[in-house]
């Protein structure tokens, strides 16, 4: 790594910069060229990248891709630089993968390079809960409603919003210090299940959950699993999905903005005692909330 700089206490976070050759369409043409930075806490499972290109002069388009997904890149001031974030996510192969990005100028000349992330590997902890038996072994009646909300929230995932409703550094939504990882293995009752996909927060019953960036809730219900539920398109691709709220107080299609009240804190669901969990999804990619605040406390 080129340069190591330190970002709040206890969190490392990675600067690369790799200049990139050039592709030209003419000879009469100036040659277009590109550098390419990524900045990150670490290349891990569950980690938010964010990757910045900057080119030598003003370009209309850029079109990038990794980990088999569409990656939005957004310009700043005068086209020449863009940037977007890219997910890690929590069962990707460790080893080296690739971001391709594509940059054309308005009269066609474009460059072109495939940026390196080498993913290192993560021991995560196992955490161990007793919860009530239906939430470890659903009876046969809650069955098809468990697969239909699955099938609900998937395809929100899925969905990638074409423009940024977000903007500058993700805030906390409650004050309250984070108590179980991400990515912990879950074991519930002596039965394993899914890894822990999201961060919980501490904090008592009735507390005010804010927004952590602008954006659109495009679920605001009860779930088997998860409780009374808001999910937050931020666009882009970019989601935010709290649980086990005592009470929702947004509705679907409502337009939020950072720090706005979208419920209270409460033990709904397949919960052991009331707190906040916040789930955030990066074009499906399971990622840590922590590290997109991490990433984007620069404001981005």
């Amino acid at each position: 790594m080129d340069r190591m700089r330190i970002i709040g206490k206890g969190i490392v976070l990675f600067f690369v910069m790799v200049a990139v050759p050039t592709v030209t369409t003419t000879s009469q043409e100036l040659p277009l060229t590109m550098e390419v930075s990524h900045y990150a806490r670490s290349l891990q499972p569950g980690e938010v990248v964010r990757v910045t290109a900057t080119f030598s002069r003003p370009v209309g388009t850029v079109r990038a891709s990794a980990f088999g997904s569409v990656v939005s890149f957004q310009p700043t001031g005068d086209q020449r630089m863009w940037s977007g974030l890219v997910g890690i996510d929590l069962d990707v192969k460790i080893g080296e993968h690739l971001i391709s990005i594509v940059g054309t100028s308005p009269n066609g000349i474009t460059a072109r390079t495939e940026h390196p992330l080498a993913v290192i590997s993560k021991e995560f902890a196992t955490r161990r809960l007793t919860v009530a038996p239906e939430y470890v072994t659903p009876p046969d009646e809650v069955i098809e409603r468990i697969q239909r909300e699955g099938a609900r929230t998937t395809k929100l995932f899925n969905t990638q919003t074409p423009i940024a409703y977000w903007s500058g550094a993700f805030l906390r939504p409650v004050t309250g210090a984070a108590t179980s990882a991400f990515g912990r293995r879950s074991v519930f009752n002596g039965q394993a299940r899914s890894p822990h996909s999201g961060a919980d927060f501490r904090a008592s019953q009735g507390t005010p959950v804010k927004a952590p960036n602008s954006g659109i809730v495009v679920l605001a219900n009860d779930l088997y699993f998860s409780g009374n539920c808001v999910i937050i398109d931020h666009g882009l691709g970019l989601y935010s999905f709290f649980a086990h709220l005592s009470r929702i107080g947004v509705a679907e299609g409502d337009r939020v903005a950072s720090g706005d009240i979208i419920g209270d804190v409460g033990a709904t669901g397949r919960v052991t005692g009331p707190h906040l969990h916040w789930t955030v999804r990066l074009n499906t990619a399971r990622v840590d909330p922590l590290s997109l605040m991490a990433v984007l406390a620069d404001g981005g």
